[in-house]
């Protein structure tokens, strides 16, 4: 887990934004406070957390209307919110999650329960980034692909048009050897020659941006194993 991982705490009761302040700060986590949805909205637009840990009734903003407002914008929705509720209907836990919710947990809670739930997020954000730069790469691989083709097909017309004006030389030389005509093929082999090098050129050009692209992926990315044994791990065991 990211030491730097940033939480934000919405909460109406004192005890509990103490609390976990305390737990997370402990644990490594940059933690930042709020005492309503207003005052967690701006703390949001400040602090940018990757999650929110949120009370569902609060005065004057609840956390269904924080919710709603975060989720219905774009420089928002992806920030983790965990809900917390006295109440415990399942219509309750279901609409929650359909407003964008991505984990609900019923009061009393357990602070060993809450921890591996956030780690469960967090995991599961990474697994999901990862299979985003797979896509990535598997779109630029076709991408690459294409254009390889493309060039190639390109490539194989201005040979073509090179093998008629070599022929087209031979033929001036020997039917009219006069100056004139011996220039003007000569001018079209040079064109062709240039067309050649320009599509060579490009090509390598898109190979290297592609694979620059890759690499840089790759950094960042981890491996199959390691995301088949992140997929298994039960979170109640960390």
């Amino acid at each position: 887990m990211n030491s730097q991982t940033k939480i934000l705490i919405v909460d109406n009761e004192t005890v509990h934004r103490d609390f976990f302040d305390l737990m997370f700060s402990k644990l490594g986590f940059i933690v930042e406070k709020a005492r309503d949805g207003i005052e967690g909205l701006e703390k949001t637009k400040r602090f940018l957390p990757d999650i929110i840990l949120l009370d569902n009734i609060m005065p004057r903003m609840s956390g269904w209307e924080l919710t709603k407002i975060l989720k219905n914008d774009p420089k928002y929705k992806d920030i983790l919110i965990i809900m917390f509720s006295a109440l415990d209907d399942v219509k309750d836990k279901v609409d929650a999650l359909e407003l964008g919710v991505d984990d609900y947990i019923t009061k009393p809670f357990n602070f060993t329960e809450v921890l591996a739930r956030i780690r469960a997020l967090l995991r599961n954000r990474e697994l999901y980034a990862q299979i985003v730069a797979r896509e990535f790469r598997l779109n630029l691989a076709e991408e690459l692909s294409a254009d390889i083709r493309r060039n190639l097909r390109e490539f194989a017309k201005t040979i073509d048009g090179l093998d008629a004006a070599i022929a087209a030389i031979s033929s001036a030389v020997q039917i009219k050897p006069d100056a004139k005509g011996k220039k003007k093929v000569l001018s079209e082999v040079a064109e062709k020659s240039q067309q050649v090098r320009q599509y060579i050129g490009e090509l390598g050009e898109r190979i290297e941006r592609t694979s620059s692209e890759w690499e840089r992926l790759k950094q960042n990315e981890i491996g199959l194993p390691l995301l088949e044994t992140k997929i298994r791990e039960n979170p109640a065991q960390e």
